[in-house]
């Protein structure tokens, strides 16, 4: 009977990968579904334009960007691109911009600006995340902090089948100054924040006086329109200090571009700009500029980015469902399926998501990312063409859940 190594420490995609390579050594073809980033090169007409800027003899386009960029009111069209319903022009001086080298690398930055300036009667900094499950990175952020003597405090929101991954704002039990960072739509789950979401969340911020950001790095990639910015709602909360941020790393294969853009209340930019421009130097302009020129002049490629992943989650879905997994929740946007993990397989008991991955891959092939209690299956690779191995793999695994 094969069970989970401990891994003390490990990453868990280091120990994802040294099973495949297990896996591959006993001679078993993998089927990855474990692919969390878009596959393949950037879209032909970012490259094109990338590359005619590249090659211009102007200073400009090969200097530091800091915090600005030569490309005028970039962060402001690249919003503007990501929430079309809403005239930002209208809320003036409320409201202020920030090219950012993509989302990731700001996390830390969003918490020491938040932190930076707080009077010592007001630490620690309490900071609220979704990463339970969740993208880690703004949990490992805290840890690194308080680890290091930072007056933070971390706390993971409560996010599950119950409340449909979204929690209840009375779950922030607020005390002192605190940060609510979320991450909608959601990275593992496909969940999304509605208008309604949103407007209970940003009214309780606004009257306890806490601080909003959420990480919109699939915003362009809805399934539904249940899908919500945080930005199309937080303008009408004029006392709200609240940031949005957008990536261009998922709209295609964009990933080691580094370019988006912030959006939010002109303090709370104003902080994170003071600190983030004693921290980086900026963006490559050029690569900004094909970017930019996707999300204004090439819609149809990245609507048709959007609807390959849409079809894509509808078929592994239904083809997962029919032979006995249960979602988690119904994905509504980007690239991830999010299931429970199954407590019997192969005729056996599984004590958690990591045995059952373990065996998937070594049996079957397939392979996921466990998040325990819970299994992600991405359709970033090509599902059309691994259907009929998955197809196979989850009949011969006779999941239950008795």
């Amino acid at each position: 009977m094969l069970r989970p190594r401990i891994q003390t420490g490990a990453n868990l995609f280091q120990l994802i990968k040294a099973i495949c390579r297990e896996a591959e050594e006993e001679g078993k073809q993998l089927f990855r579904l474990s692919i969390g980033q878009p596959t393949g090169p950037a879209f032909l007409s970012a490259r094109v334009k990338a590359a005619e800027l590249i090659m211009s003899d102007e200073e400009k386009w090969h200097e530091y960007q800091d915090n600005g960029c030569v490309i005028p009111n970039f962060a402001q069209r690249f919003v503007q691109a990501h929430v079309p319903t809403t005239r930002f022009d209208q809320f003036g001086e409320r409201l202020a911009y920030l090219p950012i080298p993509g989302i990731k690398s700001m996390l830390e930055i969003v918490i020491m600006a938040c932190l930076h300036g707080l009077p010592p009667m007001e630490k620690p900094l309490r900071v609220y995340t979704t990463t339970k499950p969740g993208y880690p990175t703004p949990a490992d952020q805290c840890r690194y902090l308080e680890d290091n003597g930072a007056q933070v405090r971390h706390q993971a929101l409560e996010t599950n089948p119950g409340n449909q991954f979204r929690f209840d704002p009375e779950d922030l039990n607020v005390i002192g100054s605190s940060l609510v960072m979320t991450n909608y739509p959601s990275n593992p789950t496909g969940q999304v924040a509605s208008r309604e979401y949103w407007k209970a969340l940003c009214a309780y911020c606004e009257l306890y006086g806490l601080r909003l950001f959420n990480d919109a790095a699939y915003a362009a990639l809805p399934h539904t329109n249940e899908h919500c910015t945080l930005a199309a709602v937080a303008v009408d909360y004029p006392n709200l200090s609240w940031i949005e941020a957008y990536s261009g790393s998922k709209i295609g294969n964009f990933t080691g571009w580094r370019v988006g853009a912030m959006v939010g209340s002109a303090d709370f930019i104003a902080d994170v700009a003071n600190v983030k421009g004693n921290s980086d130097s900026g963006f490559n302009a050029a690569l900004a500029g094909g970017i930019l020129h996707v999300l204004e002049h090439d819609r149809e490629s990245l609507d048709a980015t959007r609807r390959l992943y849409t079809g894509r989650t509808e078929l592994l879905t239904n083809v997962l469902q029919e032979y006995g997994l249960e979602l988690a929740v119904q994905p509504q946007a980007g690239f991830f399926t999010l299931w429970q993990c199954p407590k019997r397989a192969f005729g056996q008991v599984i004590e958690n998501s990591e045995e059952f991955n373990r065996l998937m891959i070594m049996k079957t092939g397939i392979v996921g990312v466990h998040f325990n209690p819970y299994m992600r299956y991405a359709v970033c690779g090509d599902v059309e063409a691994m259907i009929g191995p998955i197809t196979e793999g989850f009949k011969e695994a006779n999941v239950s859940y008795k």
